[in-house]
């Protein structure tokens, strides 16, 4: 059997690359959303499509955690999830779903290696969803700007 630490190494690069496509693939998103934005449309449908956009993005990168659980448990057996021993595929999306957003878990819960890859999901859940909340904040400026412009504020003063 494989030294301990090599075993860690191994879970630890698994994560970085669940991590790494998670991020490529927000990153697309967001580019995709912003250009399709950009293009003159009224500004509830561009409100919708970033919404929709963005929950869609965030709904793809924890079936792609969920794959990366299910590769550890199942695959590998380098760990394993506590509550999902002969569970589904949606079980694994259940549980990604509550690391992704923080939400916390109890009554499932990593044991062994697969913790490395349970954090890095933690974090950069945390993360996309911050991000995501950027880019709405500044979609919503350019449909829905404020009511008081500058030009408003001049004439006020």
């Amino acid at each position: 059997m494989m030294n301990e630490h090599v075993l860690h190494l191994v879970v630890f690069l698994i994560s970085a690359l669940v991590v790494t496509i998670c991020v490529v693939v927000h990153y697309e998103a967001l580019r995709f959303l912003s250009r399709t934005v950009g293009i003159h449309v009224h500004k509830r449908i561009g409100v919708l499509i970033v919404m929709l956009g963005l929950l869609l993005a965030h709904i793809l990168e924890i079936i792609i955690f969920a794959l990366g659980y299910l590769l550890i448990q199942h695959g590998i057996g380098w760990g394993h999830i506590s509550g999902i021993d002969e569970g589904g595929f949606l079980d694994f999306i259940y549980y990604s779903s509550v690391v992704y957003t923080t939400v916390g878990f109890g009554d499932l819960v990593p044991v062994g290696m697969i913790r490395i890859l349970t954090a890095a999901e933690g974090l950069s859940g945390l993360s996309m969803i911050t991000w995501s909340a950027s880019f709405t904040f500044l979609a919503m400026q350019r449909f829905w700007p404020h009511p008081l412009t500058k030009s408003d504020h001049d004439a006020r003063d």
